[in-house]
């Protein structure tokens, strides 16, 4: 199989994709995980992008059963490919956080990596109405990725980093860490963790 390329959503140019992130920030998403996933049960991955992130999860954690999603037909195929063999991942669900209609009734657990900021702001709304709907209570609703925080400095590359992604969508750019602990609040979640990651990044995690 070709080596795959570096990818951002809407780029089809191969089957399987590549994020260059993924390799920096898999590590240390995994060890948070390792804290906030339960013993064993169903994780849903919101936004699964090229399905790096779910093949290396899915191998490291195999008591786990990771079902990958993404709005992004190329996506899927990626996804495909990367987590070929892989008994404990689920087929690739064609998956709208924004729509109130998901191919999904339940899950022990929902991560979304790197999506908030570039997609709109609706689709964060979706995602957490999402999760209200399939999580029972305790269970973890967990982001990763740039965020703005009230009185907080943002990094000189995150700012960077915004202006980029608004130049291609207006709709995209880094969100605050207040807006979305408000919007899980109005869906009975509240923020139990926030952790700083490399590259100027966080973890967040919402239960309920």
């Amino acid at each position: 199989m070709q080596d795959p390329t570096p990818w951002m959503p809407g780029d089809d140019r191969s089957d399987r994709k590549h994020a260059p992130a993924t390799l920096r920030n898999r590590g240390p998403i995994a060890e948070v995980l390792r804290e906030e996933l339960p013993v064993t049960g169903k994780v849903l991955e919101v936004a699964s992008g090229s399905g790096e992130h779910c093949a290396f999860f899915a191998q490291l954690f195999p008591g786990h059963v990771w079902q990958p999603t993404d709005p992004d037909p190329g996506a899927l195929g990626s996804i495909a490919s990367w987590c070929a063999g892989l008994g404990n991942v689920l087929p690739a669900l064609a998956l709208d956080a924004g729509s109130a209609d998901w191919p999904v009734d339940a899950a022990d657990a929902v991560l979304c990596i790197n999506m908030a900021h570039i997609s709109p702001w609706e689709a964060t709304l979706g995602l957490v109405a999402g999760a209200e709907r399939l999580l029972v209570e305790g269970a973890p609703l967990i982001l990763y990725g740039p965020w703005r925080r009230e009185g907080v400095k943002t990094a000189p590359s995150n700012e960077v980093f915004d202006a980029s992604l608004k130049a291609r969508d207006a709709r995209w750019g880094l969100r605050r860490v207040e807006d979305l602990d408000t919007v899980a609040h109005a869906h009975g979640f509240a923020r139990t963790r926030l952790v700083e990651m490399p590259a100027n990044n966080l973890t967040l995690v919402y239960r309920r």
